[in-house]
């Protein structure tokens, strides 16, 4: 008796406790936030669905958009110089690249912090020495690496192409607690609605050499699609290898039925 009695409040205790987490409403603040925040939009890109496949032109624009604006405050520091060579560049073209940037170093005669121009063994380097100085110049905000960006955000590519389109005047009707106090910008996309980081694209910022559209949506797609390959660059690889795999996986079962057949189709049941 005295076990499913237990077993009845403990199951009374678990129902309780379930019901009370979902009808436990959210503060008021988050309530009518949640009323402004929008859904991230979708970007349709060539690395999408089960045949993906690298567009290397517009990931080559991507990754001069990130040179040229995001590589101002955000890092890189999982990718090396060297790893874009895959994007369709050559070793010599990867040296130069990697020449364009200045990367932390030793002063082998002084012992002193120096810079040297980047290898192609090097890796895309921070714009700032530390944490404390890359707050001092963004607000008390820590610009995010943004080499995993795609994986580590909710809504992943959708998320990061919505929020560099999203920035917007505040609307009309927004509670004046929710309003961008100073130093933030509103983006109905971000969590909270107000960010430090200000638009960072604007109408022909970045010029392509191959005349591709520079609007502002066009660039913020191209960046996204590089940083979906940053954050996963054997992505396109890994789905051929999985399809090989599939292929031969039904062929060796085709064949171990067929085998199966053919040495028992003489025995008697």
């Amino acid at each position: 008796m005295v076990r499913p009695l237990g077993f009845l409040v403990g199951l009374g205790f678990i129902t309780a406790l379930v019901f009370a987490i979902l009808t436990t409403p959210l503060s008021n603040e988050e309530n009518v936030a949640h009323k402004f925040h929008e859904e991230p939009r979708h970007l349709a890109l060539s690395s999408d669905g089960l045949m993906p496949h690298w567009d290397k032109q517009q990931l080559q624009r991507g990754m001069q958009v990130y040179k040229e604006v995001c590589s101002a405050c955000h890092s890189l520091h999982l990718v090396a110089f060297r790893d874009i060579e895959a994007l369709g560049y050559s070793e010599g073209q990867v040296k130069t690249f990697a020449k364009g940037f200045q990367v932390p170093s030793i002063n082998p005669d002084t012992g002193e912090p120096a810079t040297r121009d980047g290898l192609p063994s090097d890796y895309f380097p921070s714009p700032y020495p530390n944490e404390t100085a890359a707050r001092a110049a963004n607000n008390n905000a820590l610009p995010p690496d943004l080499s995993l960006i795609t994986k580590a955000r909710e809504g992943g590519k959708d998320y990061v192409y919505s929020l560099l389109t999203g920035f917007q005047n505040p609307p009309a009707n927004l509670p004046a607690e929710l309003k961008p106090g100073t130093g933030l910008h509103f983006n109905p996309y971000f969590a909270n609605l107000n960010l430090a980081m200000a638009p960072p694209l604007t109408k022909g910022q970045v010029t392509f050499a191959d005349g591709s559209p520079n609007d502002v949506k066009s660039m913020a797609a191209d960046v996204t699609a590089f940083l979906v390959w940053t954050a996963e660059p054997k992505l396109v690889k890994r789905v051929q290898v999985g399809w090989a795999s599939v292929l031969f996986l039904a062929m060796f079962s085709v064949l171990a039925f067929l085998s199966y057949r053919n040495i028992w189709a003489d025995k008697k049941h």
